[in-house]
């Protein structure tokens, strides 16, 4: 069996890197349009629907309940908005990773077609759970 250089294993190693480090940046840190004149994240959304309601899950950890605006608007589109704010440990405090967002953040998820009223509204878990009717 051949034996691999160091040089073409730290290569190969880097690339990889990159690309995980690009497809975090993807996922948390993506631009979207907004009424606010800064740059958002987009948290991660899951939509279930049945016969009765749709159910959006939206992860936010560490984001308040009061701090949450959601709204409908007359086209079918569900926007959430907030702010994650780093955790304080105080003065002096250094960090060694930060990996998840921080920030201003908006989420806007297009609905299926339909008329939609509010349901419930609750955060559990880091998680918002809105349910429309």
């Amino acid at each position: 069996m051949p034996s691999r250089s160091p040089t073409s294993w730290m290569w190969e190693e880097a690339c990889t890197l990159l690309e995980e480090a690009e497809r975090l940046h993807r996922q948390f840190f993506r631009l979207s349009a907004s009424e606010l004149a800064r740059p958002v994240w987009e948290p991660p959304v899951d939509v279930f629907e049945d016969e009765r309601e749709i159910i959006i899950v939206v992860a936010l950890p560490g984001v308040s309940a009061e701090r949450i605006e959601v709204a409908l608007d007359e086209l079918g589109t569900l926007a959430i908005r907030a702010e994650s704010r780093v955790p304080s440990a105080g003065p002096g405090c250094e960090i060694h990773r930060l990996e998840i967002p921080y920030g201003h953040f908006e989420r806007r998820i297009q609905l299926p077609a339909g008329r939609y009223e509010a349901g419930s509204r609750e955060l559990s878990n880091g998680c918002l759970v809105v349910t429309l009717r």
